[in-house]
């Protein structure tokens, strides 16, 4: 069972009308008034065009549940992937903590810092994407991040985030602690909203084939060991995050864009 901590789409959903050379290179190797570093607490958010007008940026919620501030540390660094790309921006949420503060004390769970708000399911509707994510628990995602799925009945009930990309990050105690089956096996959470699943695939370059150190993460999403907890992010796991984060920001913006197929004639 891995230690580590610490994953919404687009309302304009249409073809993919751009083309590939625009995804991001590889690299070479709810809304609350809290303040996070590079983050928009307001609702309005914009980005001014070539005559003057504003557009409102598109936004990708990254939910995450963070033990020892590892998948937080994935989160951050996913963040300033997705804020690098023009025209969107990344948002940064926890999910509600299940375990009483006594029982996080004995875990020697460190004080969460408060400046990254707490998300309600409700608040998942307003995101243009989503990525989720969480530690592993026996390769499937922890129970805290189970329990904010399972608070997710309503929206399931009207399907209001069916068409939303969403993705996946982990973390595992262990090389063989679930790197992938962890982000696999939290599809179906996908598959029955109608949630479109965007992994990354080997869209990092050859830093997916590196042998020569030890690197979380696979096609299915970014990734961290975490060991017995002390062990941190390398940068190639944190450039790998950071890289999911563009490449969903991209895959985000994409969607959004306006079909430029000519309307199909159902005329006999």
């Amino acid at each position: 069972m891995g230690k580590g901590g610490g994953c919404c789409a687009s309302k304009k959903r249409s073809s993919l009308g751009e083309s590939d050379d625009n995804l991001p290179n590889p690299p070479s190797g709810t809304r609350s008034t809290t303040t996070v570093e590079g983050q928009n607490p307001t609702t309005d958010s914009t980005v001014p065009l070539q005559d003057g007008a504003l557009l409102k940026k598109l936004r990708i919620f990254i939910v995450f549940y963070s033990m020892y501030g590892h998948i937080e540390g994935l989160a951050r660094r996913m963040k300033k992937g997705v804020d690098g790309i023009e025209g969107v921006e990344g948002v940064l949420f926890r999910v509600p903590e299940t375990l009483a503060p006594e029982v996080l004390d004995q875990m020697k769970v460190p004080p969460r810092e408060g400046e990254i708000p707490v998300i309600s399911a409700e608040a998942l509707v307003e995101a243009d994407g989503l990525l989720f994510g969480f530690p592993t628990r026996y390769g499937s995602m922890s129970a805290q991040m189970k329990a904010f799925f399972d608070s997710t009945g309503q929206l399931w009930k009207e399907q209001k985030l069916a068409g939303v990309p969403a993705g996946f990050f982990v973390s595992t105690g262990t090389q063989g602690g679930g790197q992938e089956t962890t982000a696999w096996t939290a599809i179906t959470q996908l598959a029955h909203h109608g949630m479109l699943y965007v992994p990354i695939g080997y869209t990092f370059g050859a830093g997916m084939f590196k042998m020569d150190t030890i690197r979380g993460g696979s096609p299915y999403g970014a990734g961290v060991f975490s060991g017995d907890g002390s062990r941190e992010p390398t940068e190639t796991e944190l450039a790998l995050a950071e890289h999911q984060g563009k490449y969903m920001a991209m895959i985000v913006k994409r969607f959004s864009q306006p079909s430029e197929s000519p309307a199909p004639n159902n005329s006999i």
